[in-house]
């Protein structure tokens, strides 16, 4: 596909392209493709990435007619590609009406068995903003994110996974069925390898703590 903008360029003002994808659809098409496999020059995809995001944030539905590529991304080769779709894919979800990420909730989740550890910490770092989302997967979320102990991964990478997770966990904790579980899950890691998991279950847990008899409320 021929550049009809050049996205090679440092510094680019992705609010800008933005608006550009918004009344454009060639432009448009170009970020989609920025983000494919296929690109290869990192500022292509973080200049398409961005302004991608940007559009997720106010034009959701500009997006949403490109769910089966993006669900593709999620199954391609390419840890950059998964990691883009998995943003953008957390970020449409509020908008999803027609249960799209319901049929694509495997595809997703299985992402946390990733070879890339980057790709498996991002798609348990997104669960939030899913879960608040999509209130009757939350059961099926806290499940996957509850097992992350059952990847390939060994324990020192299981443990940079988990700050992610308790920060899913701590945009929906309040409204989840599954308060004991969770619960007992982040005390685990108050002796956490990973520093950032020990902080994040300490605040966790003063915030909390004591909860577990109010599920659904």
């Amino acid at each position: 596909m021929p550049d009809v903008l050049d996205l090679s360029k440092e510094g680019l003002d992705a609010a800008s392209i933005a608006r550009q994808a918004l009344a454009d659809d060639k432009v448009f098409e170009e970020l989609i493709y920025g983000i494919s496999p296929d690109r290869k020059k990192i500022t292509i995809r973080e200049n398409s990435f961005r302004a991608l995001m940007l559009l997720c944030e106010k034009h959701p539905d500009r997006l949403l007619p490109h769910w089966e590529y993006l669900v593709g991304l999620l199954q391609s080769n390419n840890s950059y590609s998964k990691y883009a779709a998995i943003h953008i894919i957390a970020a449409i979800v509020p908008a999803d009406k027609h249960g799209l990420f319901d049929k694509a909730f495997d595809i997703y989740y299985d992402l946390l068995d990733d070879r890339s550890i980057m790709v498996a910490a991002h798609a348990a770092g997104r669960s939030g903003k899913i879960a608040r989302a999509k209130p009757a997967l939350q059961p099926k979320i806290t499940g996957r994110l509850l097992n992350i102990e059952q990847t390939h991964f060994d324990q020192g990478r299981q443990d940079l996974i988990k700050p992610f997770i308790i920060e899913s966990f701590e945009e929906y904790f309040e409204r989840s069925q599954d308060k004991a579980q969770i619960l007992a899950f982040v005390r685990q890691q108050v002796n956490c390898r990973s520093p950032k998991a020990r902080k994040l279950a300490k605040a966790f847990l003063y915030k909390w703590e004591g909860a577990e008899g109010t599920e659904g409320t």
